[in-house]
């Protein structure tokens, strides 16, 4: 259940490397509401410290990033 987490819009960015990931998560965030919560999945391990670089950089908040099975999870909210 996503920890309780509302999500309001979902990237599957699995199988990309970076720069996709990001790239795809800064075109929904463009789409979205303050205060939405975008997750991204991706399994690039590279995405992990991607996203925090991206999310200090762009003002959005990381809220939770999670790994299973090699697969990541990535939860921004929208600034």
């Amino acid at each position: 259940m996503d920890g309780g987490i509302k999500i309001s819009q979902e990237v599957d960015a699995r199988g990309q490397k970076c720069p996709i990931p990001i790239l795809w998560a800064k075109k929904a965030l463009a789409g979205m509401e303050s205060g939405q919560v975008l997750k991204v999945l991706a399994t690039d391990p590279a995405a992990v410290g991607d996203f925090r670089f991206f999310s200090t950089q762009t003002g959005n908040t990381l809220l939770e990033q999670t790994e299973s099975d090699g697969e990541y999870a990535i939860y921004l909210k929208r600034k």
